[in-house]
């Protein structure tokens, strides 16, 4: 099947990361390659479009659109907390811009194959590079149920987190867990039904959501990115990153927020003590998020937030 997405926030993700001709940019998340397809239009002749992702799928897919007689194309299959090392590895000391979008591809939910949604009945795998670690299934299967709770709680902040890891257990004495609709109707069994049907969402939304960020233990990563950006950056460059939970965007606001403080000294302090400088100014004071038209032509957008940061010369 076709890769398929669409890229979320294009104009204004394109607005802030203010591309130009000859400069070097990074696309973390490649996916659909909507965005990376911008960018490379705007950075030649001459520029650098370096882009990352863990999906093979969408490496695959990004090669045979990202291709240019004038600008340098870079693709990199990995995730974007090893852009240090990548970046060292191309001799490329900084960069003009970073984007990534923290979101799932149409492409990873519809046709992967490997149980991200629990409207289709697939492996329960998960992995975005289908090359690392643990699958969901191997979580399911082997973890205890204080560590299933855990999971659930906090990466899903799901309130029936025990009671769902306990009925996972039981159900695995008998025989492994190895479908995504197993996984979803054991789940939907497991919440009261008079809650299950006030709910606006799936009652295994939080499950899934929990189990993929375990897996592919993406609030570690996105923490790590924003360890590393600044210093990756020119004077000048900005980071734009597209959240889509709370969880991921609490860790960017806080960081941005963090990069951008001055002087910490007491207010009483006669003068500055600690010497301490902001390394990054935000560009936005609140998140940004997608127009009426955009949720209704693609409403896997919805729940997008876009923060955008400039590193200071």
């Amino acid at each position: 099947m076709p890769y398929h997405h669409t890229s979320v926030m294009p104009e204004a993700v394109m607005r802030y990361l203010n591309c130009r001709p000859g400069g070097v940019y990074v696309d973390g998340t490649l996916g659909g390659a909507g965005h990376a397809c911008r960018i490379l239009e705007q950075v030649q002749p001459a520029g650098t479009l370096i882009g990352i992702d863990q999906d093979a799928d969408a490496i695959s897919h990004a090669n045979a659109l990202l291709v240019s007689e004038t600008a340098h194309v870079h693709l990199v299959h990995a995730n974007f907390d090893a852009l240090d090392s990548i970046l060292a590895r191309l001799a490329i000391p900084a960069v003009d811009g970073i984007l990534v979008d923290l979101g799932l591809s149409q492409h990873q939910i519809d046709a992967s194959g490997r149980g991200f949604s629990f409207r289709l009945d697939e492996p329960l795998d998960m992995r975005m590079d289908v090359r690392a670690g643990q699958s969901a299934a191997d979580i399911i299967n082997t973890a205890d149920a204080s560590a299933l709770a855990n999971i659930f709680f906090k990466f899903g902040e799901e309130r029936f987190s025990r009671k769902i890891a306990r009925r996972i257990v039981e159900r695995r004495q008998a025989q492994p867990i190895q479908t995504s609709r197993e996984l979803a109707e054991l789940v939907k069994g497991a919440i009261p039904q008079k809650v299950a049907d006030k709910q606006k969402i799936h009652p295994a939304t939080r499950i899934f959501m929990a189990l993929r960020i375990a897996v592919n233990r993406e609030l570690e990563r996105v923490e790590r990115l924003m360890q590393i950006a600044p210093d990756l950056l020119a004077p000048g460059g900005r980071l734009c990153v597209i959240s889509f939970h709370s969880l991921e965007d609490r860790i960017v606001k806080h960081r941005m927020r963090d990069l951008a403080t001055g002087c910490i000294c007491p207010k009483d302090f006669p003068h500055c003590v600690c010497g301490r400088q902001p390394v990054m100014k935000v560009l936005t004071r609140k998140a940004l998020r997608p127009t009426d038209e955009e949720v209704t032509a693609n409403p896997m957008s919805r729940s997008a937030l876009l923060r955008v940061a400039e590193r200071l010369g």
